[in-house]
């Protein structure tokens, strides 16, 4: 089931949410850990970083700690960007809590995978993308009702440096 995230997501997409919950949780006084990205992504993510827009939901973008080509944040509590990140978990080879035609959503073009976090906010990593990108949405801008919608001021910069296509 895909969602359009042009509009507010509906109860259907908190369950989504709720049913696909993550282990990890963020800091809001940290930056985002910083991945690091095989070399078939350096390229990918460096364009990325440099085509980010300056404002994502509402929020300004300021500088991350630590500083990195592949991560980038707005606003506090911050809108979190990592690029070149592994492959979800809950996607890994073997496991048994994703289905590839349930649970994803679109926004603008790009196809995300959203998990609730244990502290609210909302884990989102490309699928169908040749490089693994991850936005958390901290809970203050997702809110009770899991709006994704800060993800379409992403799309065009995704899909203009991270290719489609599908990762091993």
């Amino acid at each position: 089931m895909k969602f359009s995230l042009r509009r507010s997501l509906g109860p259907p997409a908190v369950v989504v949410l709720f049913a696909a919950v993550g282990c990890s949780s963020g800091n809001d006084t940290a930056g985002p850990a910083v991945p690091t990205p095989p070399a078939r992504a350096v390229g990918p993510c460096r364009a990325l970083h440099k085509a980010l827009p300056e404002s994502v939901g509402g929020m300004e973008r300021r500088k991350a700690d630590p500083v990195s080509d592949f991560t980038a944040v707005w606003g506090d509590p911050a809108i979190a960007l990592r690029c070149g990140v592994l492959r979800p978990e809950i996607i890994r080879e073997g496991s048994k809590t994703y289905a590839p035609s349930t649970g994803s959503v679109e926004a603008d073009g790009v196809e995300w995978l959203p998990e609730l976090q244990s502290d609210g906010s909302i884990r989102c990593t490309t699928v169908h993308r040749e490089v693994w990108v991850e936005v958390t949405l901290p809970k203050k801008v997702a809110g009770d009702a899991g709006d994704l919608g800060a993800l379409t001021d992403l799309a065009d910069a995704v899909k203009k440096t991270i290719p489609f296509g599908y990762v091993d």
